[in-house]
């Protein structure tokens, strides 16, 4: 959903203002593909797969609670780093790399995203908010873009100080501040998992008490690119903000 607003960030002024979330976002992005790399050639003393601890992990649930995940399948997916669970069809994505990979990497992430099936299972209000989120998100990051700039070019040209232009970029910032508040949603959801994560991983000894900084460092990375996301939505928001009050 990021992505979706780059096209349009250098239109108008005030682009100066993401700099430092964009910087933020590449850095991020570096620093999670540099640990993911380096702990994959890390192997786990358990000689786990990601797929088997995960599958481990939601047996153990289901054993120990009445709210537990119940019937979460595990699947395969293309990519790297395309790791995700999916609420609605209660499936458990792990890509290549850590669905068959036995490395600390593999298994952080594969327990994150276990993590994710045990914040669904056990009603986990961020991730409920967030999923509730969705739909408006999902359209505010479509359309919020055409309808501000269409009507940053009306007001520009001749609806000074209200009419049609404003009333465009008013619709385009609310559609926006959606997706803005799903990206914020995510920081409490995603980390979160990761504490989740660690410690599953921990309790269920599958990663030694010195293979925990590795696992760690890999999940640490990862929150790095939504802290980044979110701070380049927030800087777009202000941007928007400032650009709108300019034709007041």
């Amino acid at each position: 959903m990021v992505a979706e607003v780059h096209w349009a960030m250098w239109i108008g002024g005030y682009w100066w203002l993401l700099i430092p979330g964009l910087i933020l976002s590449l850095w991020a992005q570096w620093k999670v593909r540099s640990a993911f790399e380096r702990y994959s050639r890390v192997a786990a003393s358990s000689g786990l797969t990601g797929a088997q601890v995960a599958e481990g992990l939601l047996r153990q649930a289901d054993s120990q609670s009445a709210s537990a995940p119940g019937a979460v399948r595990i699947e395969a997916i293309a990519g790297t780093l395309t790791d995700h669970y999916d609420p609605r069809a209660r499936v458990l994505r792990l890509s290549g790399p850590v669905y068959s990979g036995n490395s600390l990497a593999a298994l952080g992430v594969a327990a994150h995203e276990t993590g994710h099936a045990l914040q669904h299972a056990t009603g986990y209000g961020p991730l409920g908010l967030r999923s509730a989120l969705l739909p408006m998100a999902n359209i505010g990051s479509t359309l919020a873009f055409p309808l501000f700039f269409i009507g940053l070019l009306l007001g520009g040209a001749s609806l000074k100080g209200g009419g049609f232009g404003l009333l465009l970029m008013d619709l385009g910032i609310l559609l926006y501040s959606g997706a803005v508040v799903f990206l914020l949603l995510t920081l409490p959801v995603e980390f979160n998992a990761s504490r989740r994560a660690i410690a599953l991983l921990r309790e269920g000894n599958y990663i030694r008490p010195d293979e925990v900084g590795a696992a760690k460092a890999v999940l640490d990375a990862a929150a790095l690119t939504y802290l980044a996301a979110a701070a380049v939505a927030l800087l777009t928001l202000v941007r928007l903000i400032l650009l709108r009050n300019q034709r007041d």
